[in-house]
Parts: structure tokens; sequence; C-alpha cells
């Protein structure tokens, strides 16, 4: 039932009580069959009575209804006054439900339920005018419950009946028709003079006593009915004598003998209340009684007659002299507005909505409205204070009622008949229900445009009844009026005021639970009282004194409807922006919370993969209120008491409004969660709640390995192969493009970790709070090959920090191990699973994406009212769609390899891992390793890197050298290396504890200031484990060995020079060469194909040193040339060389790189002869280093090493020095004397030594050298010319066309002084020659 139905002064209450010991089910179902009948049909009403109780029955022909309610408790003691004023707040009638059975008789049910009717019914009063019990026959014991025996006041139904509701029904018939006897009997005491004056003596006047009554009235039972369900028709006691009123006639109080002789037909008569006051009573006014009249009628279902004399009433009230009673008489005539209007409407099918100027309930609303008006400025002496209570519940009952009246008119979209039966029975349908089910803002805007009723107006009627008055009302009072406030808010979509006035509602229900304890308190202290006065009065010689030294007992609290408060809380808090269920209760073995029936969880799912979301989400609301509300809600949970319910508020605080909270809520929050479970823990329970502190983990880093304990992968392929010294030592440059988008992309190393061997990992935790964050325990969650570790307990975080803590832990097997996060366990909590993915480029990419449409989102919509809070904005769905996660989060992995070898360096030959040496010298650096695993090593490879490698390789990498300089780099990365190992098979094999010398040749290098010798080992046969399928790589470790090394820096070469020997004086080279070249000019024979290497060696160092230069030259015998640098000075080194020819196919190829890199065009744009030019100076120079080389040797000592030619750069004329010329030109001198045959002239030191004015001749012998036939010309060249007498043409000498091999012969007679010759052919240059010519005279 709805106490605050708008129809509710037209409902008869009955009260349905259970009697005897029937189950629970039993009466609930036969109470739900009496409940279903909201409405008798008057005509269905028995009559039959002739006195005053006949007064309003209904005529035997009336089509009206009487409307019945069915409350769950009667009208409290305090409201009594309200009896004659409101007396449909009232149970009128009780009608008991008892489950007879062959144990239970029908007497027996009769006298329980006498005795629960007079425990109930308060002293002296009127209430209830009838009552019934009904027995139910128990279908078990059917013909043995002697329900045929017939005793007034119960009516049994046996279990055999047919048709029980047709029965039910007409029991409710006669049940009322009792009532409405009553009802006449108790009018008819009112109508006498005293009752009027009783009527008029108060505010809210109570019947008199029988006592108090005369004696000429109050024969027999005065205005008290028989609790009989039989009452006495023939009674006349209460009927004054000498007036008799037919049962239909509508005659009010004091009506005369003779006026009661008219027989009117008519059930409408205005009273002529003006001609009968002498017959009332001439002190008081009988508005009151007119009034009065006019309910027993609503209450009868005969709305004509109530609405006749509530019209008479309001005549009398008009004098503002009684404003509360005449606002009652307003609320009842809107009442009967109502029914009248539904009793025309019952056939509507639909509502409808008036579209006139004028609403239909206007009128309605207007009454009301004045009711209210006249109950808020109604006064009432200051001396009685239950009148102020009284007046406040009117007041809020009729602001109720005019709400009702617009919010069932709002609610089903307009006036009409769904709007009456809403008014009349809310609870008989549900169609409002689905119509506020939709608590959207377009649906209830669209429901007000319909019925023409705003939310606005109805909340500011409704708003009327809240005030100061509230305080005026009882507790349950005041708890009905906000509840139903509260409905009304929610309905219609006002959240906020919702919970503005579910705060008060909370408050009042806690003041009725402390009010209920201190009164069992109390009651329990006095029978504690009771108890030890008797034992004293036993035992004088005992003293019990109550409180000191006695055993405290703890009581059974009742947890029943602790639950409902906290939702409603939650509910409250939730629209205030405050999350109450964040953190929830860990669930158990068998999926159940580990506190029994405990608050639903609200917590999220264990393991969820979300950033620290709590952090994230916007602010929402008052931060100053939302902290007061929390402290509310603790309070309350406190006060219940629920412990669980405190903890979880108080954590739920911390973990979503931090950010806000000051540091002293903070610690109070923490504190009172811990002793809140430390309570329930004393009392035997084992609360345990979700993680609350955020997102711990901030990050999960593997520490790496030590160097010489990480493995390295390998392809199975370096064992088929020898490793190229390019691999290693180009590995910069050695990929063959210059971008290669794959290489990128598998950069990424794996993380390898060794089974059965620990590692470290680092996991960084946060506190965002202000207070020591305690965490019971950390632990790894993994997946794939099993993990041992053992987890970090009881840690102190300190206050908004981040913690490092390490966890150490070992591979149990081969494969793949995955890290997915952490198991983390706060004080007081159960353990939670965090997941922490691995963000790579792509992921971020995409995680800044969903960010910015976020972003954009939020930016873009206005969100109002209570959607604008952070859960309700997660819900709505965005314009445009998130871009969607492609592939599952990757987590952290490491491949776990098998078991490795392990070695170790047991001694070396170097002091502190230190070498200094000559630029050129080497030296032998001896490592002895031994193996302190219980594994063989049979893999064992060298490799290593010096301060020389890295800037030669980001040369290389840039691009920027030449052809030339980029073939001189990798030349001297390749084959001019600082350490290196010569004996590479000298070690196959490493037994467990075996140890071995390792030698590694170091060379002096300019610039080298370090390196490093790593050595790479392994077990690769691994044929006694089973590896299904068989692995494609090998892993190995690596040992590396740091040297620090000190090239000294002595020995330069400068000026690198080749000469023909036919320009060479070899009168000079004594002076200038200081070496032992002189011996070796005897081998040139011809000095045309012979030629001088010279070049300057200068010594930078403050020690001497011998330099030899070596020639090894094919067809020559090999030759070494030695000189001795002094500190600081320059030696010239000249050695004679043999000219040579390189193949044209040969010269004609490009530079060579020595890695397989690709190469694009060259930057300087040379032609093709000067790119043929730039060839031939390459091939010829590196022919030129093969043949020659150069060594150095300390003077006073042992030590030597090479020295490098390579810094040396060749040029055109060198070259041309140094090349075979293809036609060869030999000239020669012939004296012709007549005396002998002519012979050639003598030749010595390099010159023709000739007489002067001596007839000679100048033979020029041509040879072509070249394998194609060649058209030449001869150019003679004398100088000086002044100085010579020739006969003929010495230019463009014609030679013909010669054939390989062929030789011409061409001869010029000339006589000359001191002069040298050269003869060349013409144009192409094919070959040249030269020859000096010294006269001396005889003697």
């Amino acid at each position: 039932m709805n106490t605050h139905a708008f129809a509710a002064l037209a409902h008869i209450p009955i009260l349905v009580l259970p009697v005897g010991p029937i189950p629970r089910t039993a009466f609930e179902k036969y109470a739900a069959e009496i409940r279903t009948f909201d409405s008798i049909r008057l005509g269905d009403i028995p009559t039959g009575m002739k006195d005053e109780r006949a007064r309003f029955m209904p005529n035997p022909l009336s089509s009206g209804y009487l409307y019945l309610s069915y409350p769950s408790h009667p009208a409290p003691p305090r409201h009594m006054s309200l009896s004659l004023f409101r007396p449909s707040h009232f149970t009128l009638g009780i009608i008991g439900v008892a489950a007879c059975s062959s144990s239970y008789s029908l007497t027996s049910a009769l006298e329980q339920f006498d005795k629960t009717v007079h425990d109930i019914s308060p002293e002296g009063s009127t209430f209830p005018l009838a009552k019934v019990c009904f027995a139910f026959e128990d279908e078990e014991s059917a013909g043995s419950t002697g329900l045929g025996d017939t005793l007034p006041g119960i009516v049994s139904i046996p279990s055999v009946m047919g048709n029980k509701k047709l029965y039910i029904g007409t029991l409710l018939a006669d049940l009322c028709s009792h009532i409405l006897a009553e009802l006449g009997r108790v009018y008819h005491v009112l109508e006498s003079p005293i009752g009027n004056e009783y009527l008029n003596s108060a505010l809210f006047p109570t019947l008199p006593s029988p006592s108090e009554m005369p004696l000429s009235l109050s024969s027999g039972n005065l205005g008290y009915p028989s609790y009989s369900s039989q009452p006495e028709l023939d009674s006349s006691g209460l009927t004054t004598p000498g007036i008799q009123i037919k049962r239909s006639s509508t005659a009010g109080p004091g009506i005369s003998h003779t006026a009661s002789l008219i027989q009117r037909q008519s059930t409408l008569g205005s009273p002529a209340v003006r001609k009968r006051v002498s017959a009332v009573g001439a002190v008081s006014s009988h508005g009151r009684l007119y009034k009065v009249l006019g309910d027993f009628f609503l209450l009868a279902g005969r709305t004509e007659d109530a609405s006749l004399w509530y019209a008479e009433a309001i005549v009398l009230f008009k004098t503002g002299q009684d404003p509360v009673w005449h606002a009652s008489v307003l609320e009842g005539m809107a009442t009967v507005f109502v029914l009248e209007a539904w009793s025309a409407g019952q056939g509507l099918r639909s509502s409808v909505s008036n579209n006139s100027i004028k609403e239909p309930w206007s009128d309605i609303y207007e009454q009301l409205s004045q009711a209210i008006a006249l109950y808020h400025k109604a006064s009432v002496p200051s001396d009685l204070s239950q009148d102020h209570s009284l007046l406040a519940l009117t007041y809020c009952t009729a602001v109720l009622r005019q709400t009702s009246l617009l919010f069932c008119t709002w609610s089903t979209k307009g006036w009409g008949a769904l709007a009456f039966a809403s008014m009349l029975q809310p609870g008989s349908t549900s169609y409002t229900q689905k119509t506020t089910s939709d608590s959207s803002w377009t649906n209830l805007e669209r429901i007000s445009i319909v019925s023409g009723v705003s939310r606005s107006q109805i909340a500011n009627t409704v708003s009327q009844a809240h005030g100061p008055w509230l305080l005026h009302l009882g507790p349950h009072e005041r708890l009905t009026i906000l509840q139903s406030m509260a409905s009304i808010y929610s309905s219609l979509g006002y959240r906020r005021k919702e919970a503005f006035i579910l705060r008060e509602v909370i408050s009042c229900i806690m003041d009725l639970i402390v009010c209920g304890r201190e009164e069992n308190d109390l009651l329990r202290k006095s029978e504690v009282g009771s108890v030890s006065t008797s034992n004293r009065s036993e035992n004088s010689d005992e003293v019990g004194i109550v409180g000191k030294g006695a055993v405290g007992v703890r009581q059974n609290e009742i947890l029943e409807g602790n639950q409902s408060i906290l939702k409603i809380l939650v509910r409250a808090c939730k629209v205030l922006g405050v999350d109450l269920e964040v953190v929830g209760v860990a669930k158990t073995t068998d999926d159940t919370s580990s506190e029994a029936g405990g608050w639903d969880s609200g917590g999220s799912a264990v393991g969820d993969l979300e950033r620290p979301v709590d952090a994230a989400k916007e602010s929402f609301g008052w931060p100053e209120l939302q902290v007061g509300v929390i402290r509310e809600a603790i309070a309350v949970a406190e006060a219940l008491p629920d412990p669980l319910a405190v903890a979880r508020i108080s954590l739920s605080a911390l973990r979503t409004m931090h950010s806000v909270l000051a540091s002293s809520d903070q610690y109070h929050l923490y504190q009172t969660a811990g002793r809140a479970l430390a309570a329930m823990r004393r009392r035997g329970d084992a609360p345990a709640v979700e993680y609350w502190a955020g997102h711990p983990i901030m990050s999960i880093a593997l520490l790496p390995l030590a160097l010489h304990r990480l493995p390295i992968e390998n392809p199975f392929s370096i064992l088929t192969a020898k490793s190229s010294a390019t691999n290693s030592l180009l590995s910069g440059i050695s990929d063959p493009f210059l971008y290669n988008p794959r290489k990128t992309s598998g950069s990424q190393s794996k993380n390898l970790i060794v089974q059965g061997e620990p590692i470290e990992l680092t996991i960084t935790l946060r506190n965002p709070y202000v207070f020591d964050l305690e965490i019971q325990s950390v632990s790894l969650s993994t997946t794939g090959v099993e993990f041992e570790s053992s987890p970090v307990s009881t840690l102190a975080i300190p206050p908004n920090t981040l913690y490092p803590i390490t966890i150490i832990g070992t591979a149990k097997t081969r494969g793949t191990l995955v890290f997915r996060g952490c198991i983390v366990q706060a004080h007081w909590g159960a353990p939670r699973e965090f997941l922490l993915p691995v963000s790579t480029d792509v992921d971020q990419n995409l995680f800044a994406r969903r960010q910015s449409a976020v972003k954009c989102e939020s930016g873009r919509t206005k969100y109002w009212g209570l959607d604008s809070r952070p859960w309700k904005k997660d819900e709505r769905r965005l314009s445009t769609p998130l871009p969607s996660l492609k592939k599952p989060p990757q987590f952290l992995q490491c491949v776990v390899v098998p078991e490795q070898p392990l070695l170790r360096i047991r001694w070396t030959s170097l002091t502190h891992g230190a070498v200094m040496l000559y630029n050129g010298e080497e030296s032998t650096i001896r490592l002895t390793l031994e193996n302190i695993s219980t594994l063989p090593i049979d893999f064992l490879r060298l490799s290593f890197e010096d301060s020389t490698i890295g800037p030669a390789q980001e040369a290389l990498s840039e691009g920027g050298l030449s052809v030339f300089e980029t073939y001189e780099t990798e030349y001297d990365l390749l084959h001019r290396k600082a350490f290196s190992w010569r004996n590479e098979k000298e070690i196959t094999n490493i037994l467990p504890n075996q140890k071995v010398v390792l030698s590694v040749t170091c060379v002096g290098k300019v610039g080298c200031a370090h390196g490093t010798v790593h050595i790479a080992y392994s077990q690769v046969n691994r044929e006694h484990e089973e590896q299904v399928p068989t692995p494609e790589v090998f892993y190995t470790r690596q040992l590396s060995y740091p040297v620090t090394v000190t090239v000294y820096h002595m020995l330069e070469c400068h000026d690198l020079r080749l000469m023909p020997m036919v320009d060479v004086n070899y009168d000079d080279i004594g002076s200038r060469a200081c070496n032992s070249v002189i011996h070796l000019l005897p081998e040139v024979d011809d000095p045309t194909e012979w030629c001088l290497f010279a070049i300057d060696v200068r010594n930078t160092y403050g020690l001497p040193f011998e330099v030899t230069f070596e020639r090894e030259q094919a067809g020559t015998q090999n030759a070494a040339v030695s000189s001795t640098v002094p500190p600081g000075s320059m030696s010239c080194i000249m050695l004679p060389v043999k000219k040579f020819r390189l193949a044209d196919d040969q010269v004609s190829q490009p530079i060579p790189t020595l890695s397989d890199r690709q190469f694009v065009v060259g930057k300087s744009k040379l032609s093709i002869e000067e790119e043929q030019a730039q060839r031939e100076l390459f091939w010829y120079r590196e022919e030129l280093l093969k043949i020659v080389s150069a060594r150095w040797k300390e003077t006073n000592g042992d030590r030597n090493g090479y020295l490098s030619l390579r810094q040396q750069r060749l040029t055109l004329p060198m070259l041309k020095a140094l090349r075979t010329d293809m036609v060869q030109v030999d000239l020669t001198l012939i004296l012709d004397s007549p005396d002998s045959s002519p012979q050639e002239l003598d030749y010595s030191g390099g010159k023709y030594i000739a007489s002067p004015n001596e007839m000679l001749y100048l033979r020029v012998e041509v040879a072509n050298s070249s394998l194609s036939p060649l058209a030449m010309t001869l150019d003679l060249i004398f100088d000086p010319a002044e100085q010579v007498l020739w006969e003929g043409v010495l230019s463009n000498m014609a030679m013909g066309k010669l054939k390989p091999d062929e030789i011409k012969t061409v001869e010029v007679p000339l006589i000359g002084a001191e002069v040298r010759i050269m003869g060349a052919m013409k144009d192409s240059r094919a070959g040249a020659s030269r020859i000096c010519i010294s006269v001396r005279e005889d003697g």
C-alpha cells in the first residue's frame, strides 16, 4: 500500500495479520489472495440493518465502489488524536489468517487472534471497527481439523473448496458491511450535543469516554463498537430517542422527528442547518460534524453525499476560524472529484491530454493549493506539542497528495483513465514504472510535453514538504515523507535532489537505530539490576556491583537491513561523484565473498590491463562536499555497526580521491580502515578486501646478465664455413644495401637467460599517498616454462615515492618464459594480479591515437548533469570509433636456453692488462683459461676489437669517402689488425676443470689506445639430449679480456719518388743516398728498363733505428738496402726497381671493394680519361707495394717490426717512370772512322764520351712491343741545339707501320759538343729514349 496515495481518504484500511503457527510462505500466499481485492462493488455489500448502523449502508442498486487498502502496520498510538479528523489514517478492519490442522483448532486460533488484536489496539481506541479471522485448512490434515464447528468471529475455509477467491470476496464484503455499520454508530455519538461539543473542543479531538456522556445518551455501549465480528443488529443504545432516519437518507445531525417522518426518496438533500442549530447546540459550530459526515460517506463510497456535506462544511468554515478542518474538507472534495471522474472514465483505454486553455485537473490543483496554504498558516497553541506534530503531518500529507495528482498525470501521459487508476490504486498497475523506467532526458521531456505537466512543476510542488516542520514529525512519519519525496525525485530524473533527500533518509534511519539501541541497553540494565537485587536478597553477604569485575557478554548484532541502508548510501554518494564500491570484498576459493552476507562487491576484475586508471579519471563534483559525504558514510557504517563497510568506504575514498584529500584525511581514513578490519579479526572473522592502492606496478625490468654469463645466439651455419674477417671487422657495413628496413625490424634482441641459473628482475612500486604504504607480499606472475622465485614480503613504501625492489628467480626448463606482471597483496587485502604489457612503438602510437580521440571527444561534447561523471562518460559511445587493438598485448618475454659451460681467465702474461709497442711491432699475449663448469666445451672462437675499428667503420658507414680512400680504410681493417689469433686449430675441446693457454698476437698500430679479446665458447654437440625439432641455432658465451695499448710512433715515410735510371746522375747517388744502394747499381744493365725508387724516412723518437727496404720482383734477384736513421734525422732510401707493364684488362678494372657493399654513383665527376688514369695509378701502386717492403729494427736492441708504405701516393710522372713504354726506342752513338769500321762510342757513367768536332752517327732503333701494328713518326731533340750540327730533318720522320716485335733503324750524322739527345715517337708518345754526350779534348 502507498500511504500517500491521492485517494487515500476514500480507502478503508484493513490490516492482515498472521495468527498462530502459520508458515511464512503460507501466510504470504493467503494474504496475497486477500489483497487482490482492492475494491468492492457497493451492490455486493450486504445490508439489512435498520437502526443508526444503516446510515452509511449503500443502496442495493448502487453502482459505486468501496475502495480497500492493506497497510503493513497499524497507526501509532500518538496519532489517536486524528481518529476523528482523518479516520482513513487508521485501521478500520482487521483480518487474521490462520492455518488450522489437527494440532491447532479453531478455538485456539480465535483466542490467539483476539489476543493479538487486543495487543495492537491502543487502550481506549475506537479502531478497529470490525475484525474477523480466516482459518484456512491444511491440505495434509483435511477432514480432521474440526472446521465444521461454528464460532463467532472466525470463518473456516476448507482446503477442498473450489473457488476460494469468490468466497473470500464475499467475506470481505461482509466485513465492509460491519465497518460501515460501526461508522454509523460512531457518528450517532458525535451528532449528539455533547458529542459535538467534544468534536469542537480541540484542534484534533477524540471521542469522549462513556463515563463522560450523560445517562440519557450513554445508556449502553456509547461510541465504542464491539470487537465482535457479529455485532448486535438490534442494539439501540446509541440511537437518539424519537429519531428515525432511513438507511438511504443523507440527513445530518439534529434532524427533528417531524422532519424525519418526511419520506424523502432522494439520496441528496440540502439540510437546512440554520433551522436546526438549537438541536445541535448553540455553543459549538457543526462544520466539523459535517466534515466528519462527509469523510464517512467518502469511505462508504457514496461520493454524492460526501460532496454535499463537504459543501455544507465549507460554507461554515469560510469564516476562517478553523483553517485546519477547512483544509481537510478541501482535500476531501478533491478526492471526490477524482472518484467521480474515475466513474465517468472507467471505460477509457488510454490517457488523454486536454489541449484546451485550462487543464482538467487545474481545479483540483487549486483546491489542494488552498488546503496547503491553510495548513501552513494554521496556528497551534504552544503548550500542545503533540498538535504541532500532527499539523506538520497533515501539511506534508497534503503536499504529497498534490504532488501525486501532478505525478500521476505526468507519468500516465495525460489526464485519463490511467491517471485515475494510478491515483486510486498506485500499486494496481505497473504502467507508471514502465513509463519512467527509461530515465533518459529525451524520454522524460517527451512525457512532459505529452502530459502537459513539466517535471519542474512536480519538483517545486513536492519541495514544499521539505522544511523545518519535518522536525516536529516523529521518526517514522519523517522517514515516510522523505522516502516519498526521494521516490518522486528519482522518477523525475532529478538525481541530485534525490541524493539530498536520501542523505536525510539515512540520517533518520540512523536516529531510529541509535534510539532503539539505547532503549535496549536501558532494558538490559534494568533486567540485570533486578537480577542482582534478587541475588542480594537471597544472599545478603554477597555484594553485587554491576559493571565492576563482571564478564562482558557480546550481544548478537542484528545485521538484517544493514545492506539496504548501505545501498541507499552508495546511491546517494554516486550522485555526488563518490564511488564507494571501488574496493570490493575478495573472493574465496569457492568463488564466494570472504565475508558471509557481505556488501556487494563493486571491485574490478582481477588482472585488468588498465594503466593506472584511477589517476587518469577526470575529477567530478565539489571536493569539500565529497569529503563531507565520505565522513557521513563512515559514521553511518560505524553506527550500524558494519566494520567491513567502514573499511571498504575508507579504502574506496583513498583510492579514488587521494588527489583531493588532505594529509590528515588520508591518515584518518587509513587508520579507520585498519581499526575496522582488526576488529573483525578479533571477532573471529577473516575479511580480505581487494587491492585498493591503485596500480602499484610502474615497471618490470630484467637486469642484464653479466657479460661473461650472457648467452649469444648463433646460427649453425658458422660451424660449417670459416668465419671471414670481413664479417667481423666490417660488421658495420656488411649489409650489401645502403637501406635495409628488415635490418631495423629484426634488430630488437631477445632476452636470453640460461636454464638453472638465477636472474634478477627489478620491480618499481609506486605509493601515491602521504603515509607509508604497507605491502604484505609481491611476487611475479609468469606463464610458460616453470619459474621458481621467492616473493618479497613486508614492504613499507615511503610516501609519494617510487620504490624499486629486486626479485631473484630461476628457470627450471628450457623454452619461453613470459612475465605477465606481479601479484601484489596489500595489508589487510587479498592478492591481486596486475598485468604490465610491454609497449612497442606501434602500441605507443596506437595508445596516443586513442588518447587523442578521447580528448577530442571530451572537448567537443558537453555533458550535462550527472552524465558528466567519469564512469558515465566512459559508457557513452564516441562519435568516431576508437582505433582497435589489432593484436593482443605483448609482455616481457625471455628465451630460456639450455645449460651453458662457463670459462674464466686464470692467468695472463700482461701486467695490469697493459702492453707498450712501437708502431709495427708484434707482441704475444698468453691467456690461461679454465673451465669451471660441469659441461665440456667443444666450440672455441676468438674475435678482437680495438679503438681504431670504430672510427673506421663509422667513416665507411657515412659514405663520404672516395673510392680510393674507402679501399685503403677497408684494407687497413682487414690486413693490419691490432690483434690476431694465428693458431685457431690448436684447441678443439676443453673438459670440465681443464686449463688451456691461448696465444694472441698484438701488433702496434698508430691510433690504437685499447682493445679487447673476445673468447666465444659453447657446447655444440648435445647428442645426449633429445631435441625435437632439430634446432637451427646454438648459443655461446663470450669471455672478454680488455687490453690497454700504448703505441709509440717513431718512423715516418715522406716524399716517395720514382725516376728513370737514364735520368739519374750516378755521381749524385753516393752523396744523396745514405744507404748501400751503390752496390746495386751494377745490376742495372740497361738504364732504359730500370727506375730508381727513392723515399725519405724520418725518426721522431729518441732512439736510432735501422731501416731496411727489400725488393722482391720477378725476373730480378732479391735486393735490400739498409740505413740507420738517428733520432730527429731524416734519411733518403734509394732502391732500383725494374720497370714493368700490367695488362690492359687488369688496369681497366675498377677499384675493388673488400666488402660486399652496394655502391652508388661517385660524387666526383671524372671524365673517361681521368677515370682510366686513376685506375692505372691504383693498380701500379698496388703492384709496387708488393715489390717493395720496409722493416725496422732497434740499433741496440732486438725489437723489430714492419714499416707501412701505404700512406704514399703515386703520381702520373712516377707512373711513366715505373711503366714500360709501348714502343722501345734505343739511341746509340756510332763513331765513323775512315781507318776502321764504325764502332759504338765509349759509354761511361751514364754518358757517351766523344771528342770535339768528331763526326758521329746517331743510330735510332725503334721496336714495336705491343700486340698490334703501329704507324710511327720519330722526333729528335738536341739540348742545347746550338752546339750540334746535323744533317737532315729531325722532326716528323716517318718510320712507317711496324708490326708487333718488328725493329726499324734510322741513322742521323751529327757533330756537336756536350749535349743531351732525346728521341720520341710523336703524337701518341708510345716510346722515348734519352742519351747524354760528353765532349772532351784529347789529353
